[in-house]
């Protein structure tokens, strides 16, 4: 498509004298940049300038720059490509393409690299503080710099005709090297991008690994995921070891969380009055959630006690062991006022001793009898 515009243009100004196709190309140029910058771009930057989103301004900002020098540039390239020009000046057409042509295309390339990096790191600053989903915003920016650098300088070599295959090669023996060298760095930072795409978590969820440790998030970094314990330890685990365990997220997709509380009583326990007795004491505890309801499950029949479970809800993870604690020690007292039994496991132990004999000779004990047996029951 570029050859044909080329083609259309040189065939234009094949009649036209060189200096007043110099004088077109470059004033026609000048004059569309000139156009997009005052009316088009301000007109723009006005109308953006009064929306409620910041997004529309940034693009328009950063795009401004990019957009008239390419405008510009262009009939400088263009002047390089025409024939009627090409063949009417001291230069010869390599030398032309090499102080005209390459360097009008350089400046376009440098300047659309500039905005791309300028536009995505204005609008991680802009979306880096609506949230913890975004937390992982400035780490894309980075990754964003460096592709944008490395693509630009070999598109510049490229241009300028120089061969980047040993680059590329060197550039992969580098990449294996450092891949070696810093492979528990590189399992860590795409670890912390997969837990971001997946949503594991966020800051302030209560998540517990399946090594048992429970804690609640309090920085996501590239690195590593740092948990604040209940005993108001910091613990650090990498991402890999997150990417890869197990992780039980208390806090979604809803803070609040179901409590389940044992209890058991003695058979012949008229269980209605227990029942009633129970929810009762849940619904006078502030921790407990008044929706849903709490509710009695009669599991059930033990050896020696009929077993129940308080299903009640609390506000977050975090408060779910002091509720526990409260209800056990208000049905603790609660069931001891009612003359309720709360069985637990009882054993008799009967100490039999053996007679000495007279001749003071005390038998050697053996598997089946001893000079002392215990015999023990339990109820």
């Amino acid at each position: 498509m570029i050859d044909a515009l080329l083609g259309s243009l040189a065939a234009l100004f094949e009649e036209v004298p060189a200096w007043q196709a110099t004088l077109l190309l470059v004033g026609i140029s000048f004059g569309i940049a000139a156009l997009l910058e005052v009316v088009i771009l301000r007109t723009l930057l006005r109308y953006t300038s009064r929306t409620k989103t910041q997004y529309d301004n940034i693009l328009v900002q950063e795009l401004r720059a990019p957009v008239v020098l390419t405008a510009a540039m262009a009939g400088v390239y263009v002047l390089t490509q025409i024939p009627s020009v090409t063949e009417n000046v001291l230069l010869t057409t390599a030398q032309l393409d090499t102080f005209f042509g390459k360097p009008s295309l350089s400046v376009i390339v440098v300047a659309w690299a500039l905005a791309s990096n300028r536009l995505v790191n204005r609008f991680v600053e802009e979306v880096k503080d609506k949230g913890s989903r975004f937390d992982f915003a400035p780490v894309f920016s980075n990754v964003w710099t460096l592709i944008v650098f490395v693509g630009t300088i070999g598109i510049l070599l490229s241009l300028w005709e120089y061969s980047i295959s040993p680059l590329l090669g060197a550039a992969g023996v580098a990449g294996i090297a450092v891949g070696f060298a810093a492979r528990d760095t590189v399992a860590n930072f795409f670890g912390g991008i997969a837990l971001y795409f997946d949503d594991t978590y966020k800051l302030g969820d209560y998540i517990e690994l399946d090594t048992g440790e429970a804690g609640t998030v309090v920085k996501v970094g590239v690195r590593s995921t740092t948990l604040m314990m209940r005993d108001e330890v910091l613990v650090t685990v990498p991402n890999a070891a997150l990417n890869a365990a197990k992780v039980i997220n208390q806090s979604a997709p809803s803070r609040r969380r179901r409590l389940k509380v044992p209890i058991g009583v003695a058979y012949g326990t008229d269980i209605d009055a227990f029942e009633e007795l129970v929810l009762e004491l849940a619904d006078e505890e502030p921790l407990v959630l008044e929706s849903p309801k709490p509710r009695m499950r009669f599991r059930s029949f033990g050896d020696s006690a009929l077993e129940y479970e308080l299903l009640c809800w609390v506000a977050s993870p975090t408060r779910a062991n002091k509720a526990r604690h409260k209800l056990n020690r208000a049905m603790y007292k609660a069931l001891t006022a009612a003359e309720i039994e709360i069985p637990f496991p009882q054993r008799d132990v009967t100490v039999h001793t053996a007679a000495v004999p007279d001749d003071g000779d005390v038998p050697e004990p053996s598997s089946a009898a001893s000079g002392s047996r215990a015999v023990a029951s339990e109820r």
